[in-house]
């Protein structure tokens, strides 16, 4: 099983493009991270499967489009093994389809390859437990839930969601993480931790990931933030 995080020396980070120029900017972008280390770069779906069977690293960046095949088809094949696998997505295409494809499988991320400057913070946050969207692709989730958000507030009082469920599923479909949320809610991370519990089972959810992906698709909209 992928850990989240190593505990000691730097992370192990596996590039997949197929574009071999993309691929190399890539890995050297990572490598300038001194807690950062390409432990291998592919250039197929088929290398991203292999290599990450190989080598076990601490996180995959993906590229969606790769010949005959695609990141989401490795992401699939890759979790399919290693369920605890860490997979960020790093495109050209910011694609409706392709953002919920990658997320529903339990990607932990989605951000555009012209962003490079995000790539590292990216890969960090990840790394700590967080799900990363990229400031586009968040405004493009926004827009992806064709159902109105009355929709969603009549299955969660069907589900019996209460509101403080309602709060934690917010902030994770927002990608913090578990810290983060007990900060802005002021609990505990134990409580927010037995809170998603209790909201996957209430939904027949799987993952936290899950969890954001339905929020977004039953016309779920983050409140704007203060801070």
């Amino acid at each position: 099983m992928t850990a989240a995080a190593p505990e000691s020396g730097p992370a192990r980070i596996l590039v997949v493009d197929d574009d071999v120029l993309a691929a190399g900017a890539l890995a050297t972008i990572v490598s300038s991270d001194p807690g950062l280390e390409v432990v291998a770069v592919g250039h197929s779906a088929a290398d991203a499967v292999r290599l990450h069977a190989e080598l076990a690293p601490d996180l995959a960046v993906l590229d969606i489009r790769m010949g005959d095949s695609s990141g989401i088809d490795a992401a699939r094949a890759i979790l399919a093994r290693d369920p605890g696998a860490l997979i960020l997505f790093l495109t050209t295409f910011l694609d409706d389809e392709y953002i919920i494809s990658a997320l529903a499988l339990g990607a932990r991320g989605y951000i555009l390859k012209q962003d490079h400057r995000a790539l590292i913070p990216a890969i960090h946050a990840v790394l700590r437990g967080q799900t990363v969207y990229g400031l586009e692709v968040t405004g493009r989730l926004a827009r992806v839930g064709e159902r109105p958000a009355q929709e969603l507030d009549a299955l969660y009082e069907e589900r019996q969601i209460t509101e403080r469920e309602r709060a934690v599923i917010v902030e994770v479909a927002a990608g913090c993480n578990n810290r983060e949320i007990a900060d802005r809610l002021y609990l505990s991370e134990g409580t927010v931790r037995n809170q998603i519990s209790v909201i996957l089972e209430k939904l027949d959810l799987r993952d936290r990931t899950q969890l954001a992906i339905h929020f977004w698709q039953h016309g779920g909209r983050l409140p704007e933030r203060k801070d």
